[in-house]
């Protein structure tokens, strides 16, 4: 097995509560996950994309649009208090045990339709660059910070700095640089996830994409910001199949 092998993967499980039917609601023309799935078919880093999903339709749905669903996930590793990493652990082994091994794994959440090549294939060439690392993640510049805005209460009800700095910080700029995590990609060493239970255990590094690139759709809410930027072309997407034929 090649280290650098990749193989890209969706996860899809069928029991979305915030967005009820999420991964295959319609959105501009085409259901969710055919945004990860054709991102990924763009990418000269990666080939054929597997989707990991325990619903009939998100399966057919996945195959139409070019994805390979070559197992169903188990139902326990499909509820909503199951661990991703553990339907990670399980992609891996199938694929160990009925195709070939790899040695970068990369996951494309559905949440994320307007991420660009650029972005995963950033991802990517970082992890390979450095052997010492287990993992890459997206990340966006957070719009508040623990070191400034952000509070949490103590035992007595009282209000105060998530991280207290060590002199004062009068404006934003001036505190340590943070950043929101979000789900454009994880490029992750597949040996990593198989010996370890979870992402932070490790040595990450990070690749900074653009706000809008990084909406994160989880909520009804969010669904409506993505309709809305896709309906005024606010976002670069790729065309439907034979589109402009």
């Amino acid at each position: 097995m090649n280290e650098n092998d990749v193989q890209a993967f969706i996860f899809a499980r069928g029991g979305s509560k915030g967005v009820p039917r999420k991964n295959v609601r319609d959105l501009g023309g085409r259901p969710l996950i055919a945004y990860s799935i054709q991102c990924a078919q763009q990418c000269p880093s990666l080939g054929q994309v597997i989707v990991s999903t325990d619903d009939a339709e998100i399966a057919d749905v996945a195959r139409q649009w070019g994805a390979r669903v070559p197992f169903m996930r188990p139902a326990e590793l499909a509820s909503d208090t199951a661990s991703e990493w553990l339907a990670w652990q399980h992609a891996i082994a199938y694929c160990e045990d009925h195709e070939s091994g790899f040695g970068i794994f990369v996951s494309l959440p559905t949440t994320s339709p307007f991420r660009a090549v650029a972005d995963v294939e950033a991802c990517i060439a970082l992890l390979r660059e450095d052997r010492n690392t287990d993992a890459v993640i997206t990340v966006k510049k957070a719009e508040r910070s623990p070191y400034f805005n952000m509070v949490s209460m103590d035992a007595d009800g009282y209000a105060g700095l998530v991280i207290p700095p060590d002199a004062d910080i009068t404006r934003r700029q001036d505190a340590p640089a943070v950043f929101d995590m979000t789900t454009v990609a994880y490029a992750v060493r597949t040996r990593f996830i198989k010996e370890q239970r979870s992402l932070f255990a490790g040595r990450l590094k990070m690749v900074e994409v653009p706000p809008i690139r990084a909406i994160d759709i989880d909520t009804p809410h969010d669904f409506m910001v993505a309709e809305l930027l896709v309906n005024n072309k606010a976002v670069d997407i790729a065309p439907m199949p034979n589109e402009g034929q």
